[in-house]
């Protein structure tokens, strides 16, 4: 896939949250399980419901109860992200798995799934600063704030898009590698974490 049909992919997914714009709503991936779109769509799902969250949370008048409970939802919500961002590193190990690399090549500040992973937020920050832009009831003033900042969004989105096409190209030409660090999360886990360990 080229980076303007991952955009689509990501542009669905929010397209399709949006229908319903509820947390709760159940996802209903319209890709086949076991292909690349799939997992790009249940990505950027993730994250879409996740923005949201971080929304309600912010709500000044939230209930503290309810509030916790958004917290721990939100703790895994990030841990799924993080599990599907690895899950797509593993589908682009598998491509480069016989490429010759130069002796030369480099490696990359980021894997191509966590370039994504950036891709996937702009992509929801580009449709509600767009929805912002849109509003009836905000001020010329507001609106025009929004549309400067909608402007450098779709700048920031044509400037990462090339780096990761760059960034892809290079790693078939075999002139940069990919290499694999998983996320330790050390306070998800409770044997590392020691508020967790001690409680034992």
């Amino acid at each position: 896939m080229n980076i303007k049909e991952i955009i689509e992919v990501f542009r669905k997914s929010i397209y399709d949250y949006h229908k319903f714009d509820n947390v709760d709503y159940p996802i209903n991936n319209p890709y086949a399980r076991d292909t690349y779109e799939h997992l790009l769509y249940h990505k950027n799902w993730i994250d879409a419901v996740q923005w949201h969250l971080e929304d309600i949370i912010r709500d000044p008048q939230i209930n503290p109860v309810e509030a916790l409970s958004l917290k721990r939802r939100i703790d895994k919500s990030n841990q799924d992200r993080t599990d599907m961002v690895e899950h797509i590193d593993d589908y682009y190990l598998q491509m480069f798995v016989d490429v010759k690399i130069a002796n030369d090549a480099t490696i990359n500040t980021e894997s191509p799934a966590w370039a994504l992973d950036r891709l996937s937020i702009l992509e929801l920050k580009i449709y509600h600063m767009n929805e912002e832009v849109k509003r009836k009831d905000a001020s010329a003033e507001h609106v025009q704030k929004c549309k400067f900042k909608l402007d450098i969004l779709l700048e920031q989105e044509k400037d990462l898009s090339s780096a990761i096409e760059q960034l892809l190209e290079d790693m078939t030409n075999g002139r940069k590698y990919m290499k694999v660090y998983r996320q330790m999360k050390m306070y998800n886990d409770p044997n590392l974490n020691p508020i967790l360990y001690e409680r034992k």
